[in-house]
């Protein structure tokens, strides 16, 4: 397998991320003192809306319009907002009045952040219905310019400046969708592209679990686990059953599969480190974001050679047509 197959493997990329930002953090080899707090968040919040800016370039003006597309936006919105928040933010909201509140703080910013921009990529490459998944990932981080702020106000209010917040949403989701826009045109090769993204996850994962502190009881990371995995293959694995039980064909079930359960893990990491960094709990918060990161993994490998595997994939297309 040659080494540009290997960079443009987001499961590869993602893993290794995760090895080598664990392998320095218990090592205690992170510059911290080089990269610290303001540092870190400042390069996070760059580097993620240098991201999404090329990815969402990517979406074409052509089928955009939600009021012509009511029922796939509506589903968009309902299954990669509503739906994917409800289990990080009850987790949150049990866990707050306990000695690990500040810990679970970091449930909130997977909450409110939308499904990752490569939702349309990835329903390329696994027959997904394309037009709905590109056309969603717009409609959805428009709204979630409103969604973030009002999911961190209602958990985090008391404790957080909110105009930071609304600073944070506009520089990560505003002026990615604004400057997006101006590149649709430009041509871009996809191998290339996938390498660059896959390069800043890699930076953006070592960045934030590199420096996170997972000092504390064991507990806390075995219920950061547990909630990390309904979250994740229970809902994905949730909506493949309830979808495919009603004769949804492959293409839409991929696509609400993705929109569901594969959260943007770089937004949740820059809010987390832009609006926490103040008061000194973005350390303490990224252990629940980075123990979801390792469940991310594993979800992804397991899309990627189970759910979505290629026999099935086949199968199940044969058996349609």
């Amino acid at each position: 397998m040659s080494a540009i197959t290997l960079l443009k493997s987001s499961a590869f990329m993602m893993t290794l991320a995760l090895v080598v930002a664990l392998a320095t953090n218990f090592g205690g080899v992170f510059p911290g003192g080089v990269l610290s707090a303001d540092v870190r968040s400042n390069l996070t919040v760059i580097t993620l809306a240098v991201m999404l800016t090329v990815s969402l370039s990517r979406i074409p003006y052509k089928n955009l319009n939600p009021v012509t597309h009511k029922k796939s936006v509506a589903r968009a919105v309902l299954l990669g907002l509503v739906v994917s928040s409800i289990i990080p933010l009850a987790g949150y909201f049990l866990l707050k009045d306990t000695e690990f509140g500040k810990q679970a703080m970091g449930l909130v910013f997977i909450a409110a952040t939308p499904f990752a921009a490569s939702v349309g990529p990835l329903s390329y490459i696994l027959n997904g219905d394309m037009e709905h998944a590109m056309r969603g990932t717009i409609v959805v981080y428009v709204i979630a310019l409103a969604w973030i702020p009002f999911i961190v106000w209602l958990a985090l209010g008391e404790f957080v400046d909110m105009t930071n917040v609304f600073i944070t949403v506009i520089e990560l989701i505003a002026v990615p969708l604004v400057v997006s826009r101006l590149l649709t045109k430009v041509s871009m090769n996809k191998d290339y592209m996938a390498v660059f993204l896959n390069c800043c996850i890699f930076f953006l994962v070592w960045l934030s679990v590199g420096s996170t502190k997972f000092a504390g009881d064991a507990w806390i990371f075995a219920a950061f686990l547990l909630i990390a995995a309904f979250r994740s293959f229970g809902l994905g694995i949730g909506v493949e059953a309830v979808e495919k039980k009603a004769g949804i064909h492959w293409s839409q079930r991929v696509t609400d599969i993705l929109m569901t359960s594969y959260k943007n893990k770089g937004i949740a990491i820059a809010t987390c480190m832009a609006v926490l960094g103040p008061t000194g709990l973005a350390p303490v918060a990224m252990v629940a974001i980075a123990t979801s990161i390792v469940v991310e993994v594993l979800w992804v490998a397991f899309m990627d050679s189970v759910l979505f595997g290629r026999k099935r994939m086949e199968k199940e297309l044969a058996s349609e047509a």
